[in-house]
Formats: C-alpha cells, structure tokens, sequence
C-alpha cells in the first residue's frame, strides 16, 4: 500500500505536459488509447443520470473574473500560461475581465492555470 501511496504522491506532482507525456508512452507500451475506455463506458451505463455527465467532462475554460490589486503580476502569469499573448494583449485580456484566459483544456491543465493566476492576485473560475 505504501507504494501505491508513493505512485499517487509521485504522479500528482507531475506538469500538465510531463503527464500527456507519461499518457503517450503508457499508450504505446500496452498498446491502449486512454479514450477507448470511456467510449466503452458509455453504452454499457445505459441511462446515465445528469450527474454522471458532469463528472464526465473533459474539456474547461478558465474565466479570469477579476484582475485583482496586483495586475501587473496577473499580466505576467497570463503572458508565461498565453506565450501566443503580447504584453498589450495580455493586458487588455486582465482589464477587461471577465474573459476566457485558456478554453478546451484539460481539467489538470485549467487547475494549474487557476492556481497560478489566483496566487498572482486574481479573481478566476473554471467551467
């Protein structure tokens, strides 16, 4: 059990693209797709309940609500998680929130963009 505890430690300390990294080579070595679950899932479940489907999503768009007291590090964490973002647009983005920072991203990747943003002084939500 302690490995297992080790394994979920290790595994939870990943970045978003060490673990699609880690997401291909599993793919390859056993020769899976980690979507064909999920497809198979579906039908057998028959009359899933509304609950069910939510929990099911997998794509999120992280909303920056407000830019808070410090913009000036707001504007710099949107610009290192956009890199395709000047300063100018990045900054226009923050002052005119709301706005979507990153949209169809997976749930570990709008995690990690909420934390960061939220650390920076902003107001953000995942949907």
């Amino acid at each position: 059990m302690a490995d297992l505890a080790k394994i979920v430690e290790d595994l939870s300390a990943l970045t978003v693209l060490e673990a699609a990294e880690l997401s291909k080579l599993l793919e390859e070595k056993w020769g899976v797709s980690a979507a064909a679950p999920v497809a198979m899932a579906m039908p057998a479940g028959g009359g899933a309940a509304p609950a069910e489907a939510a929990e099911e999503q997998t794509e999120f768009t992280v909303v920056l609500i407000d830019g808070g007291d410090k913009k000036i590090n707001v504007i710099k964490e949107v610009r290192g998680v956009r890199s395709d973002l000047g300063l100018k647009e990045a900054k226009d983005l923050v002052e005119g929130a709301p706005q979507n920072v990153v949209e169809n991203v997976s749930k570990q990747a709008a995690d990690e963009v909420a934390k960061k943003l939220t650390e920076a002084g902003a107001k953000v939500q995942i949907k």
